[in-house]
């Protein structure tokens, strides 16, 4: 049984730092990404990892201040968030795909979502 455990949400003031986890089980994929969603906006990927090769992508208006990484052994994929600003307030949502033959942006290209996290920015 396949499941996306995140952690680490929480509200922080602009400048602030947070850390998201997210705990899969069940199985080890092709690509992990973070994707966001704002109240009345349309989810958006945040970053991804590929996690045979470590490459990673970044959407451009966190690149510099987030940061996506993975510890194999635990299964786990982080996205550091440091530099917080309060357009970054939304809930966070885990993704996980076996495949990587799109765009890490193609939301329809992953197999598993996590429940998500709210990332509060004030």
């Amino acid at each position: 049984h396949v499941q996306l455990v995140e952690s680490g949400g929480g509200s922080v003031q602009a400048g602030g730092s947070l850390r998201l986890s997210c705990a899969a089980s069940g199985y080890t994929f092709n690509t992990y990404s973070w994707f966001r969603q704002a109240p009345g906006k349309e989810r958006e990927g945040v970053a991804s990892i590929t996690t045979a090769t470590g490459n990673t992508d970044y959407a451009d208006s966190v690149k510099g201040r987030f940061t996506i990484s993975q510890d194999g052994a635990e299964n786990t994929v982080y996205l550091q968030m440091n530099g917080l600003k309060p357009e970054d307030t939304a809930m966070y949502y885990c993704a996980a795909r076996r495949d990587g033959g799109y765009s890490w942006l193609h939301i329809g290209s992953y197999n598993y979502w996590g429940q998500g996290t709210q990332v509060t920015v004030s």
